[in-house]
């Protein structure tokens, strides 16, 4: 089990692994890294050529609360867009000051047009407010987005959440993802994902990172 991580949540783990057998893909293991990204998925699995159907990958995402799902779901391109009128905002702000307060002029450059301000150790309310909001939207577009990333890069065939029973209110759930909720010790699907089409290259690198992570998983246990 990560450091950090519930009982809950390795639960919803051995499950997701336990369907996913059931379902066909007998590859798979927690905590795999997706191709060509820096998202970490709590399992992943594969189900090679077979008679009953071609290659195919499917990733899970654990949610034991719902605060869990709302910091990893909001949109990407809402986010930028927001993150865009703020830095704006800012701009028109830093150079509103720059004209009443000279004194906060740098003194690094001749030419006084020139010269950069130090905003540092400004006492301004919405100068402060502005910067707040700039910082939180920021780590939001870099850690807040992975649901909507995910989907839009194909990162598999299929996505699914996996979630304790009665957390998530239905339009709370990523577009595109299907839904596992956790009854008793099974997982039953309430949502079906949409089906991509991930590059072929995409799925072999991502059976290889089963492999290692499966691998790591191992040694870890030893």
């Amino acid at each position: 089990m990560p450091a950090g991580e519930t009982a809950a949540h390795a639960r919803l783990k051995q499950l997701a692994l336990d369907w996913a057998a059931a379902s066909g893909f007998p590859i798979a293991a927690p905590e795999v890294r997706l191709p060509r990204s820096g998202f970490r998925v709590d399992v992943a699995a594969y189900r090679p050529a077979r008679r009953e159907g071609a290659v195919a990958t499917m990733v899970f995402e654990c949610k034991q609360a719902r605060a869990d799902l709302l910091k990893d779901s909001r949109a990407e391109l809402p986010t930028r867009q927001k993150l865009a009128e703020l830095l704006a905002r800012r701009a028109k702000l830093e150079q509103m000051l720059g004209e009443h307060r000279p004194d906060l002029r740098r003194g690094e450059t001749l030419f006084p047009e020139f010269d950069a301000f130090d905003f540092s150790a400004l006492r301004h309310e919405t100068y402060a407010a502005v910067l707040a909001e700039i910082t939180r939207l920021q780590a939001r577009s870099i850690h807040g987005v992975k649901f909507d990333r995910m989907f839009r890069y194909q990162a598999a065939d299929l996505l699914y959440l996996v979630a304790e029973d009665g957390i998530f209110a239905a339009e709370e759930i990523p577009a595109g993802w299907g839904l596992l909720v956790r009854r008793d010790e099974v997982l039953v699907l309430t949502r079906q994902p949409l089906r991509l089409s991930p590059a072929p290259e995409l799925r072999h690198q991502l059976l290889e990172n089963i492999a290692l992570a499966a691998t790591r998983a191992r040694r870890n246990r030893a």
